[in-house]
């Protein structure tokens, strides 16, 4: 189980805990259910990178306290 941070630039950062074989589809669900959006209305960025659904977060190399930035549609 790892913990991911989330910010939105805005000034809310949330932190989500998934499992690293979670593909990014899966992590959205789970984020959206903590900040109350779609989550086909959540775009995530790691490094400047879109994250596309269909990858894993340890694709992604995305570990515990990693920091993605989050925009919506």
């Amino acid at each position: 189980m790892i913990e991911v941070v989330v910010n939105d630039r805005l000034g809310k950062k949330v932190k989500v805990k998934c499992l690293g074989e979670d593909t990014v589809g899966d992590f959205k669900k789970v984020l959206s259910l903590q900040i109350g959006t779609q989550p086909n209305k959540i775009v995530l960025q790691k490094g400047g990178s879109v994250l596309k659904d269909h990858i894993s977060l340890e694709d992604y190399e995305v570990h515990d306290e990693t920091n993605l930035e989050l925009y919506y549609l």
